[in-house]
């Protein structure tokens, strides 16, 4: 399909088609193209902007991922198709471990993704052998692995359900999220929720790590300062201000 760069949907369209034809080769999920339409809808009810509270838990995000003595970066089908690139780059930048980890399970569709997130460069991931269970997961999600998520301190699990991110917190680890919906069990359960759509998230931590790098009292600060309800009854807020500007008539 051509999309006119002049169209004034064009970057979700071209998504759109990009998260399409990625289900047709089995690395995002059918219903992931769901979850990713409703994730599209609380993006216009934010305004399709970075709003000052989703910049404040980016920063957080950063400074947790900086602090960490053994983070990583979990990876699923919709946040390989729409940030493979942007995410490797930012586990290069704060030494974090890159693992897969799916809902719909099979060792075909892992090793597609796994594969697919190899052809951004030399970076290893992790996924292919889940030789460790983590508890309190009632699906496939439960499998990971032991040199990763299992002994990981901080993970950063950005477009991920509620349950896993309970278990991870149960499990005794700092969670990080991306989450375009602040009501959602993935955002109130975690550590640090950055209400935002990914691609505009993540080029945000990265140039927070950037900032932060060489100053850990600023990071001490920031993590001691952060309180992720908070921050989130902040987003609530923004989505209620932009509702309110709106004038359809």
């Amino acid at each position: 399909m051509d999309i006119s760069p002049d169209h004034p949907r064009y970057k979700s369209l071209v998504i759109r088609e990009k998260m399409s034809k990625l289900s047709d080769q089995g690395i995002v999920a059918r219903t992931g193209l769901i979850a990713h339409g409703r994730g599209e809808a609380f993006d216009y009810l934010i305004g399709e902007k970075t709003t000052p509270a989703a910049k404040h838990a980016e920063e957080a995000i950063a400074a947790y991922l900086l602090e960490a003595q053994n983070p990583v970066i979990t990876i699923n089908g919709n946040a390989a198709a729409l940030c493979a690139e942007e995410l490797l780059k930012l586990a290069s930048e704060v030494g974090a471990k890159v693992e897969v980890n799916i809902f719909h399970w099979s060792s075909e569709r892992l090793e597609k993704l796994v594969s697919y997130l190899e052809t951004f460069g030399n970076f290893e991931i992790l996924g292919r052998n889940q030789n460790a269970v983590l508890e309190n997961i009632a699906s496939d999600r439960a499998r990971c692995c032991r040199e990763g998520i299992y002994s990981a301190d901080v993970v950063l699990i950005p477009l991920e359900d509620g349950d896993r991110a309970k278990a991870l917190k149960i499990a005794g680890k700092t969670v990080l999220a991306i989450d375009l919906n602040p009501l959602s069990r993935t955002s109130v359960e975690s550590d640090a929720t950055a209400v935002d759509e990914i691609t505009r998230a993540v080029p945000n931590i990265r140039q927070a790590v950037k900032d932060l790098k060489d100053d850990q009292k600023r990071r001490r600060e920031i993590i001691s300062a952060f309180d992720n309800r908070s921050n989130l009854n902040e987003s609530v807020n923004c989505i209620k201000d932009n509702l309110t500007q709106q004038q359809i008539f």
